[in-house]
This record gives C-alpha cells, structure tokens and sequence, in this order.
C-alpha cells in the first residue's frame, strides 16, 4: 500500500512540476514580446508571475517529484537498476533537472533585465520538455528494454 500512495503522489507531483516547466518558457516569450514593445509595466508584472511559478510552484513541485520518485526506486532499488528503461528514465530526469535550473537562470537574467534572447528561441527552449515527457510515459508503460 505504501508503493501505491508514493506513486499517486509522485504522479500528482510530476504533473504539477510539468505544468510549470510548460508555463515558464511561454511566460518568458511574452516577457520577451513586452520587452520588444517597451512596455516596462508588462515587464514588471511577468517578473512577479516568472518568480511566483518559479519558487511557489516549480521548485516544490521538482523536490516532491524527486523524493517520491526515490522513494519509489528505494522499494525496489536492486530490481529496477536491472532494468534498462529506469537507467534511461532516470537519465531523461536528469537533463529535466538540467532544464528546470537553466530555466531558474532565465529568469534571474530577466529579473535583472539581462535577457538576449528572442521571444522565436523561447518558443523553441519551451517544446523541450515535451519530448522528454513523451519519452518518459513510453519507457514507464511499455518497458521497451
């Protein structure tokens, strides 16, 4: 029964945190569209939204998915590291982590108006995630190997 609540709430948790991982990057295209328009007070406002997701919701939501998810593997850690879609899983939330905090870089360039990038870069940078979640159900529901 413990396996079953810790996987509910790493689900939930893992769904929160995706959430935010989509939300950020558009935040930051509008950001960078409001920038563009000078509209400083627009600019101002996305800062707030930028660092309320970012430590209101993004982190929590990151640090519960990662202790659930090792709590999880910790049940039944010697047979899963057997099998080679966790190895590949776990390097898949590896670069998410690596993401997540590129993504806290982001936003402290914004928060000192430091960003250089386009609002086009920012729409490519936010369709990351996506793939890795793809690739992530794929290898938890079939086990391809």
């Amino acid at each position: 029964m413990t396996y079953l609540w810790l996987k509910a709430f790493h689900i939930i948790a893992l769904v929160t945190w995706f959430a935010a991982l989509f939300y950020l990057p558009r935040l930051f295209v509008y950001h960078t569209q409001a920038l563009q328009e000078g509209d400083t007070r627009g600019s101002d406002r996305f800062k707030v939204m930028e660092r309320k997701l970012y430590r209101g919701i993004m982190m929590p939501a990151m640090l519960a998915t990662v202790l659930l998810g090792a709590g999880l593997l910790s049940l039944g850690f010697s047979g899963y590291m057997q099998q080679g879609w966790m190895h590949t899983k776990l390097l898949l939330v590896a670069l998410l982590l690596v993401y997540h905090f590129w993504c806290g870089a982001l936003l402290r360039r914004f928060a000192a108006d430091l960003n250089a990038r386009s609002h086009v870069w920012y729409r490519v940078f936010n369709e990351l995630p996506v793939f890795i979640l793809i690739f992530i159900v794929i290898l938890v529901i079939v086990k391809p190997w």
